[in-house]
């Protein structure tokens, strides 16, 4: 902040005094001062003035200074309160297609499937054969199934903190869709980015990787609950080599420092050196919350459980828990 009061220092010889002595207050000269200014000892002086008007505007600076500094401060709170929530406005199907690619860009709207804006709550579309598209499920929650961090305890789902990026939405899945005269519903997936590699991490630090999918889904039922068995591909292909260079359909048979009929053929080594990249299955249910059957919009949640990474085999799975919404177009 300016200081208010306003020190205007003179050096005057006396044949130039222009004012009297009763408007300012004057000093005796130090030698060496006026020694340091270029004036003579004997005759400078050094004045200081108060002046009423420096004072007024010195004043009113101060107070928008304050004023400015309040305003500032507002919009950073606001600002921060905005950034803290971190989850963008769920936008439209046609408002994520008027987009351009830089207003998208890290927004966070790119890894949310779109929402509904009006129709009815329920399902409302006719009996008959239609064709599922633009199929999206976006997680909102993962837990794990595991032993509590307390000894003894019993295993439970527990939450879980994100390892990966935010690209684990599932996106533009399709398979045809049937919905039949006692108002139950059929789909089958076919094709579209039905996969994606998440790994999330435990209360007490263990990491747990897994591959979220609905490979293969066949999910029949009512709209309201509906869901169905689907294939769990391996974490990792038969061709991936760990550190010791033993894969499934390449490198070595065991380690390198285990020959092959010794100890590499013992029960605890045995799971390490043998690959198995075999498939697994998952369930997932899930449930028609919006319909609009102008456009061909569908909205809903589902609940998904399916088992972690083995390691190839080398580990026991972990069972994951994922929640979300969903969305799709049917025509």
């Amino acid at each position: 902040m300016a200081a208010s009061l306003h020190v205007a220092a003179t050096l005057r010889q006396p044949t130039k005094a222009g004012l009297p002595a009763k408007t300012g207050l004057q000093l005796k000269s130090s030698p060496s001062v006026c020694k340091a200014f270029g004036y003579d000892p004997a005759g400078a002086r050094l004045t200081c003035s108060l002046q009423t008007h420096v004072k007024d505007l010195a004043q009113k600076c101060a107070d928008a200074a304050k004023i400015a500094g309040f305003a500032l401060a507002t919009s950073a709170f606001l600002v921060s309160g905005a950034g803290a929530e971190g989850v963008p406005k769920r936008l439209t199907y046609d408002e994520i297609q008027s987009k351009t690619y830089m207003e998208v860009k890290g927004t966070g709207t790119a890894n949310q499937c779109p929402t509904i804006d009006g129709g009815v709550d329920s399902f409302a579309f006719k009996t008959g054969s239609y064709n599922m598209k633009k199929f999206c499920l976006e997680p909102t929650s993962f837990t794990v199934k595991a032993e509590g961090v307390s000894k003894n305890a019993p295993a439970e789902f527990q939450n879980t903190k994100l390892m990966t990026r935010l690209t684990y939405t599932l996106d533009e899945i399709e398979g045809p869709f049937e919905v039949s005269s006692d108002r139950t519903v059929k789909f089958i997936e076919k094709d579209g980015i039905d996969y994606a590699a998440v790994t999330v991490q435990l209360p007490g630090g263990e990491r747990v990787p897994f591959l979220f999918t609905i490979k293969q889904l066949v999910a029949s039922g009512k709209p309201e609950n509906f869901g169905g068995e689907f294939l769990v591909p391996s974490y990792r292909g038969s061709s991936f080599l760990d550190p010791k260079g033993r894969g499934g359909s390449t490198g070595y048979d065991n380690a390198v420092a285990l020959p092959a009929g010794g100890r590499g053929d013992e029960e605890e080594l045995k799971k390490e050196n043998i690959k198995d990249a075999s498939s697994s299955t998952g369930k997932i249910t899930l449930s028609i919350t919006k319909s609009k059957p102008e456009s061909g919009e569908v909205i809903g949640v589902f609940e998904s459980i399916q088992p972690s990474d083995t390691d190839l085999g080398a580990k026991v799975p972990k069972d994951v828990k994922i929640q979300g919404v969903w969305y799709a177009q049917l025509e």
